[in-house]
Formats: structure tokens, sequence, C-alpha cells
């Protein structure tokens, strides 16, 4: 049996051990601490330094967002959906442009599909002065520049556009019906043809947003449309939301808002500033004096 002199020493040196324990997790927190701070204090200095170097080029640059519809790529041979001699008039839009259609009648929306893309495909078809004038503009801004499109033709990229989001999808891609996997596509498609991303091959279907369907990169675009100096809408009809609502976003944050059509759109008294003509010609007007002013 332990003395009580014993039993008090054994109590001190577990106390002495517990205390020991506790100030070392408490130097050790506190080394932790220091350290993460002094990380932290590295990033910020070296944001400041990133910043410093960057405000000459950025401070003056407007952040310019684009939205682009049908009317900028009719004069590059491409027919419009509410033009006198559009597609739609050729079927009824529910049958080839809803997920409805698609599942009564594959076979007819893909080939309605195919004969498109082979067209987007033609020599004939390219990007006109307007597609170039907006290439021009994304080179001078940077990532300042975002061209938000209802089109899904490849006008834009082939033209020199890279920021580009295409809300309404792509013509010369596909996407897998199950796991909605993007594939581009030049070619036509059957309604033999299968993704294999899956574990059972799956149908493909055009990578085109149909009536019912949500549209693209919608967050990326609200975001854009929050911060822009400069909001300017080429070639729409102002019909089709939620896209002929941006105008009245843009303006909601505070930024300019341009009309470049060839008449005014549904939505054209939202605008500050229009211009109406060819957009062959007004769209590398406007754009030429805005880089001058920049």
């Amino acid at each position: 049996m332990a003395m009580p002199e014993e039993c008090a020493a054994l109590r001190s040196f577990t106390l002495l051990t517990n205390k020991g324990a506790i100030m070392l997790s408490r130097r050790q927190h506190r080394l932790s601490r220091f350290r993460r701070n002094k990380r932290r204090l590295r990033e910020r200095l070296r944001q400041r330094i990133f910043f410093r170097d960057r405000v000459p080029e950025t401070l003056d640059k407007p952040r310019v967002v684009v939205l682009t519809g049908a009317g900028i790529s009719a004069e590059s041979g491409i027919r419009t959906f509410r033009a006198a001699d559009g597609l739609w008039e050729e079927h009824r839009v529910e049958d080839v442009a809803t997920p409805e259609g698609f599942a009564r009648d594959p076979a007819l929306v893909q080939a309605f599909y195919n004969a498109r893309r082979r067209q987007l495909q033609q020599p004939e078809i390219a990007p006109n002065p307007a597609h170039q004038a907006l290439a021009r503009l994304e080179a001078a801004l940077g990532d300042h520049f975002l061209l938000v499109t209802q089109n899904i033709d490849n006008l834009h990229e082939r033209a020199g556009n890279q920021r580009i989001i295409h809300m309404h999808g792509e013509l010369l891609k596909v996407r897998c019906s199950w796991s909605g996997q993007v594939l581009e596509w030049t070619g036509d498609v059957t309604t033999d043809d299968r993704c294999h991303c899956c574990q059972f091959p799956a149908p493909l279907r055009p990578h085109v947003v149909w009536f019912g369907e949500m549209p693209l990169g919608m967050d990326d675009i609200y975001g854009a449309l929050a911060t822009a100096d400069i909001f300017i809408a080429i070639g729409t009809s102002g019909h089709v939301y939620p896209a002929a609502g941006f105008v009245h976003e843009a303006r909601l944050h505070g930024a300019h808002t341009v009309e470049l059509n060839l008449e005014p759109s549904q939505v054209g008294s939202e605008f500050e500033e229009k211009h109406y003509g060819l957009a062959s010609d007004v769209v590398p007007a406007f754009i030429d004096k805005l880089l001058q002013e920049l």
C-alpha cells in the first residue's frame, strides 16, 4: 500500500505532467497560428504586388458584356428562326425544338439539326465584319470582356473570340441523353449513334437548349451583368427570355446600355443608346469608336 507521501508525490508529478502537456499544446497552437498568419500575410503581400502591377493595364478598361442574337449571323448566310423565310416555317416548333418532340420522333429532330449542321460548314458561311469587330474588342479588353450568344453557330469562334458563353448550346456538339456529357460532333447524327461514356450506351441528342429547358451559363452571365460598365445587344429580337431581360438587369447595376440592331427590338425602349442598320455596318462603326476611347 502506497504511503501518503508517495501519493502526494504521484499527484504532484501527474499535475506537472498534465500542466506540461497543456503548456506544450498551447505552444504548438500558438506556433501553428503564427505560421498560419505568416502565410496569410505573405499571400496578401503577393496580392498587393500583383494588383499594383496590374492596375496600369486594367484600371481604365471598362467591363463589357455583349449579347448577340440571330441578326448578327444573318448576313453570313445563316437563316434566322423568326424571319419570313426562317426554318421554323418548315417544321412546327414543338416537333423539332422541344424534349417532347425528340422523344416522339428522334429521327425527325436529328434530320433537322443535321441539315443545319451541314449548312453551317458550307464554305460560303463565314464570319462577317460584325463578328470580326467583336474579336477586336475582346483582344483589346481581355478578361474585361464577355460575349454571350443566343446563336448555336461557331462564327464567333471562327472570328477569334474566346470568352464566349453559348447560352442556347452549340450546333457542332452533341450530348449524352443520360449523363449529359458533351462531345464534339461535325457530321450527321442518326438514331443509332450512341454515347459510350455510360455503362449502357445512351442515345445522342443535339447540344441545343430547347423550349422548356434551362439556358446554359446563367450564373456566370448574371455575375458579369452585375459588374458590367457597358452592355451591348446585337441582332436580338427581344422576344426570348431570359436574354430579353439582360438589358434591364444591366441597367439595375448601372451599366450603359446599347442596342445595335436592324430595327428596334421588343425591349428597345430599355436601351440608352441605339444604332440601327445592317450588323456589318453599325457594329464595326460602334466598336471602332469605343476602341478609340479606351
